[in-house]
């Protein structure tokens, strides 16, 4: 069952400010923690999500590209590094690499990832709520609430714990 992902948008952009509010509560907590709260909540949450109902991070926003996932996806379409780069990537502002368009051109039906096996880094680690230092990513975390259910439920329930 695929998710309403115009009701997600429309409820974690006006959940935002409340959520930017409790990153800035959630600095103050233990980094400890915080992760183990945050980890708890990652596996509590995607027992009840599918990420194939969803795939809004594929749809709407680019990983980035190591040059070992650059290199390991080059070999899996029997291209050169700089083949692959030239067809499917170009560097952001920051210097990254990062798909030319949205939605991955790997995204495919039943939001199924057609390069699942040798896909980046960044989606494999994706949405990085069961990592340690969630201090470091708030930030980040925060971002993501807005592409990822998962995520924006993750807020929700720690917000329920540290809204007081």
């Amino acid at each position: 069952m695929e998710l309403d992902l115009s009701s997600f948008s429309k409820e974690s952009k006006s959940a935002f400010q409340a959520n930017k509010k409790l990153k800035n509560r959630l600095r103050k907590v233990k980094g400890k923690e915080l992760d183990t709260q945050f980890e708890a909540l990652h596996h509590e949450v995607f027992s009840e999500l599918d990420c194939l109902d969803c795939a809004n991070c594929c749809k709407t926003t680019s990983p980035i590209f190591l040059n070992t996932d650059i290199d390991r996806l080059a070999k899996s379409f029997r291209m050169k590094s700089s083949a692959f780069i030239d067809e499917y990537l170009h560097r952001d502002e920051e210097g990254d690499y990062v798909l030319n368009f949205s939605p991955c051109p790997f995204l495919g039906t039943e939001n199924k990832c057609q390069v699942y096996e040798d896909r980046p880094k960044a989606c494999r680690e994706y949405p990085h709520t069961n990592r340690k230092n969630i201090h470091g990513i708030l930030e980040l975390s925060l971002q993501n609430s807005l592409i990822c259910p998962a995520v924006f439920k993750i807020f929700d329930q720690i917000g329920a714990i540290y809204r007081k």
